[in-house]
């Protein structure tokens, strides 16, 4: 598995983890815990592989991340 396949699979493990809240608190959750454990140069990637790699995020994912964008407001 290379290191962006990796990036994508632990985000959509996330968002399976958090998809039991329903869709307002997962999307939430996910964009919380990528701020909180992920490294920045890991967000930035992910955020650089979504355009490409949309349809292989999970739904919660994708739509968190507009929220981990450097410009996002909290």
């Amino acid at each position: 598995m290379s290191p962006d396949e990796k990036l994508i699979y632990m985000a959509n493990q996330i968002a399976a983890f958090f998809a039991a809240q329903g869709r307002d608190k997962a999307i939430a959750g996910v964009a919380d815990h990528l701020k909180r454990y992920w490294e920045p140069h890991m967000r930035e990637r992910l955020l650089q592989l979504a355009p490409a790699h949309g349809a292989e995020l999970n739904v919660f994912v994708r739509e968190a991340l507009p929220l981990l964008a450097p410009t996002a407001k909290p």
